[in-house]
């Protein structure tokens, strides 16, 4: 894991940071205590990491599962397994809910699991009118291999991490998260 010393060290162009705000700073040896921004450049790199971590992870997440055996699904039917867990039996309203996706579209996308033997969609015995998503034995060996790829991806991201550094992280992602739902929605 790279450390936020490293980080800046590597992206931050030192010219274009404001020097009002930097006492004593050695580009190669950065103290986060004895260093800050300019509000511009904040901005700038707050953005940039968001940008990269989130383009990243899907990138990283693609290659890794692939590595791991599963070649034949797309981020959407494995995110759509996931959505319908371990646990399954449950109604594709309630998996398109989780997705935050259409009833087509996740209609489509159960159509391309089941033929690829992930999944499969029963009506319920108790209201024929509700159809229920289930997955197989494959799904559910696909659903592990991914937990486990998100299992990892946490452990290396809190293994430098306090415990009072962990709960500022999670303020400062609720809140990021917050925001993007409460200004853009999630439709």
């Amino acid at each position: 894991m790279i450390s936020i010393e490293k980080y800046l060290e590597d992206k931050i162009d030192m010219t274009n940071v404001d020097n009002k705000n930097v006492d004593n700073v050695d580009n190669k040896n950065i103290d986060n205590e004895d260093f800050s921004f300019s509000y511009h450049e904040s901005r700038r790199l707050l953005n940039e990491i968001i940008v990269e971590l989130f383009n990243n992870i899907l990138t990283i997440e693609e290659r890794s599962l692939k590595k791991r055996g599963i070649k034949d699904l797309t981020m959407t039917e494995i995110h759509a397994i996931e959505a319908i867990g371990l646990d399954g039996n449950k109604t594709m309203s309630e998996v398109a809910e989780a997705l935050d996706i259409t009833m087509g579209t996740l209609t489509t996308t159960m159509s391309k699991l089941e033929k690829k033997g992930y999944a499969q969609r029963t009506k319920d015995p108790k209201d024929r009118r509700v159809v229920v998503a289930s997955l197989t034995r494959k799904g559910e060996l696909v659903e592990k291999i991914h937990k486990n790829f998100h299992e990892e991806m946490i452990d290396h991201a809190m293994a430098d991490l306090k415990i009072d550094e962990d709960k500022a992280l999670v303020r400062a992602l609720q809140n990021i998260n917050s925001f993007f739902i409460k200004e853009y929605g999630r439709e």
